[in-house]
């Protein structure tokens, strides 16, 4: 992350109700009491640089936020499940903030670095969840995760603007169908 939190936090407030744009960088940065002259300094990387960076502020958020919890009792699903569950919920007031920076990284000229800030959210869940594999189940895990992440984000912010628990119930299926399916005459 190369901008700073404060920053970060003040372009959410904003694009939360004025969308992502070069001038609601340069409003965040006067109301963090920074200098709006040096937009260039404060957000090296422009509107899809600052959507990247509040991405990567909300991984380390929810991996803090994971870690005060005793994940070492639930099961993998249940776990992966309560890590989207604390992203969605911190989230939830800049609802439309992130609506507008995935329509930000969904520019054509943005898929790259799109593809980097989803990459790093699965990569960060499944940290929070204790993942320590080294294998290729490393990848696939994460792209999975990503793929599960992605669908249940676009039913959250789905303009029928679903409830949680209908989310939580949404994701519960997305990880069903992905789980291992045991074989009864194996048995």
């Amino acid at each position: 992350m190369s901008t700073e939190p404060h920053l970060i936090r003040a372009a959410v407030e904003r694009a939360e109700f004025e969308g992502w744009s070069e001038a609601t960088l340069r409003a965040a940065c006067q109301d963090a009491g920074e200098d709006p002259l040096l937009l260039d300094s404060h957000f090296p990387r422009g509107t899809a640089g600052a959507v990247a960076d509040w991405a990567a502020l909300a991984d380390d958020e929810m991996e803090a936020a994971a870690a005060l919890e005793d994940m070492a009792a639930l099961r993998i699903p249940q776990r992966i499940r309560r890590i989207v569950e604390l992203r969605l919920r911190a989230a939830e007031p800049h609802r439309e903030a992130l609506r507008g920076g995935l329509r930000v990284l969904a520019l054509p000229w943005n898929l790259g670095l799109a593809a980097k800030v989803a990459a790093r959210t699965a990569s960060a869940m499944w940290h929070a969840a204790g993942d320590t594999s080294a294998d290729f189940s490393w990848y696939t895990r994460r792209a999975t995760l990503a793929v599960v992440y992605g669908a249940t984000l676009a039913f959250w912010l789905s303009p029928r603007h679903p409830e949680m628990e209908e989310v939580l119930d949404f994701l519960d299926r997305r990880l069903a169908d992905i789980a291992p399916r045991r074989n009864p005459k194996a048995a």
